[in-house]
C-alpha cells in the first residue's frame, strides 16, 4: 500500500496539543492520503469542526447520531487502512483500553481493521502514572503502536516527558506503517542502535567530522518502533530529527559514543551501531589554535577505541545480538563483500551491513543499497531503496537471529 492509495482516519483528543493535529493533518493529506477527522467533543473546544473540514474536505462529527444512516461508528473503522489519534490524551488511553464505546471516536477504535497509532500528550505526572502505563502497556499488548511522548515544553512553565511528538515525526510513524504489511515481531526487544557522525574536537572551537547523516540510523529506530520493539537512539550529529518513540541519547566524540552504548549494552538485546565513528582523534588544543601568517597546522592524529569490537568483546555469551555497519569504498560487488567479510572476521559481531559510500551515493540520501553479511557466511543482497526498506531488511535479518 502506498500513502495515495491509503485512508487514514485522525482522531483528536481534547487537549491542549489538539492544535498541532491540524499540521499531522497537513502531513498526511500532503503525502496523498485520504483523511477523515475525528474529534472527540472536548476536542472541538480547542479546535472547531469548520477547522477540519476545510483541511481534510470531509464533514466532521464527534457523535454517533450525525448521518446515522450510513453507521459511521461502524463504517469508518471498517474502511479505514490506518487509524491515528494525535493528541491520545490520558482520558482516551483508559477509554480505549477499556473497551468503551460512548462516543465516534472510542467507537470507530473498536471497528478498526488496520493498524491503530497512539501518540500520547499530557502534563509528566499523567504520563506517569500507574493507571496510564498500564492502559498504555494493555494497549500495546493488544497491537497498538503507542508513541512514547517526547520530552519537552509542557503547558505552563513545566518540562518533562509528555510532550505531543513533531507533527512530522508523527507523520513518518504513520507513512512507515502503510509502507509494508504491519509487523510486531521485534515486540518485546530492547533495541539501541547508534546514529550520526561523531566530531572529534582539535581544539575549544574546531572539530574533525564526517558526512553522517544520520538518516540510516533514525530509519532503523523508527522502524523498530513501528514493529514493537523498545528503542533507544544513541545520536551523533545529525542532520535529521530524531524518531518519534524512541527514547534519545545525545552524544558527540568516539569516547562518548563507546560510554553510551558499552552502558545501553548491558541492558538492551539487540545493539545496532549505525553511527560513522572515527578511527582517529586529534590531540586536541586547551586554547583556540591562532592562524600565523602563512604557516599550516600539524595535526596529530592518534587512533579512538573500536566502538563495535569492543561491544563484543564485552557481551557474555550470545546477547545482546550485535550489528555493524560497514562504509567501503569497492571497486565492484565482489571487492565489496571482500572488505566485509573481512571485517567481520575483525570485529566478531552477528551481522554486518556493508555498503559502497562512493560517489556521494549513500550520505545525505534518501536511499541505499546494502549487502548483509552474517558469521556463518550466509549473504543477503539488499538493491537500492529507501533507507526504510533497507532498515526492514535489516531486522529481518536480527528477527531471523533471535528466532534461532
Amino acid at each position: 500500500m502506498t500513502a495515495r492509495t491509503a485512508r487514514v482516519v485522525l482522531g483528536v483528543a481534547g487537549g491542549i496539543a489538539a492544535y498541532k493535529a491540524a499540521e499531522v493533518l497537513r502531513g498526511l493529506k500532503g503525502a496523498g492520503c485520504d483523511v477523515v477527522v475525528v474529534p472527540t467533543s472536548a476536542a472541538l473546544r480547542f479546535v472547531g469542526s469548520a477547522t477540519w473540514e476545510a483541511l481534510s474536505g470531509h464533514p466532521v462529527s464527534a457523535d454517533v447520531w450525525t448521518d446515522a444512516q450510513d453507521v459511521p461508528h461502524v463504517r469508518l473503522g471498517q474502511q479505514a487502512d490506518l487509524v491515528l489519534v494525535a493528541p491520545a490524551t490520558a482520558d482516551l488511553l483508559a477509554r480505549a483500553a477499556q473497551g468503551m464505546a460512548d462516543d465516534l471516536l472510542t467507537n470507530v477504535l473498536l471497528t478498526a481493521h488496520g493498524p491503530v497509532v497512539m501518540a500520547p500528550a499530557m502534563h509528566t505526572e499523567m504520563w506517569q502514572h500507574p493507571a496510564t502505563q498500564r492502559n498504555v502497556a494493555l494497549l500495546r499488548e493488544r497491537g497498538v503502536l503507542v508513541l512514547d511522548p517526547a520530552v519537552g515544553r509542557l503547558t505552563g512553565a513545566d518540562v518533562g516527558p509528555g510532550r505531543l511528538p513533531e507533527p512530522d515525526q508523527i507523520v513518518a510513524a504513520v507513512l512507515d506503517l502503510l509502507r509494508r504489511p504491519p509487523s510486531d515481531d521485534l515486540a518485546g526487544l530492547r533495541i539501541v542502535v547508534s546514529a550520526g557522525g561523531t566530531r572529534e574536537s582539535w581544539d575549544p572551537v574546531r572539530y574533525v567530522g564526517n558526512r553522517s547523516s544520520g538518516r540510516q540510523g533514525v530509519e532503523l529506530a523508527r522502524t523498530a518502533v513501528s514493529r514493537g520493539a523498545t528503542v533507544t537512539l544513541v545520536a551523533a550529529a545529525m542532520d535529521v530529527a530524531p524518531p518519534a518513540g524512541v527514547r534519545v541519547v545525545d552524544v558527540e566524540s568516539a569516547a562518548q559514543l563507546h560510554d553510551a552504548m558499552t552502558e545501553a549494552a548491558q541492558a538492551h538485546d539487540v545493539v545496532v551501531m549505525a553511527a560513522a565513528v572515527a578511527d582517529f582523534r586529534p590531540r586536541a588544543a586547551d586554547v583556540k589554535v591562532k592562524k600565523e601568517g602563512d604557516a599550516g597546522v600539524d595535526l596529530h592524529l592518534e587512533q579512538t577505541v573500536d566502538v563495535l569490537a569492543d561491544l563484543v568483546r564485552r557481551r557474555e555469551g550470545d546477547r545482546p545480538v550485535i550489528v555493524g555497519f560497514a562504509a567501503e569504498t569497492a571497486s565492484g560487488r565482489d571487492h565489496l563483500v571482500e572488505l566485509g567479510r573481512a571485517k567481520l572476521a575483525r570485529k566478531g559481531c552477528d551481522l554486518l551491513v556493508v555498503n559502497d559510500v562512493g560517489d556521494d551515493a549513500v550520505f545525505g540520501q534518501p536511499t541505499n543499497e546494502v549487502v548483509i553479511l552474517d558469521a556463518e557466511g550466509g549473504q543477503a543482497d539488499i538493491p537500492r531503496g529507501s533507507k526504510a526498506q533497507v532498515a526492514d531488511a535489516v531486522w529481518d535479518a536480527v528477527v531471523r537471529l533471535v528466532k534461532a
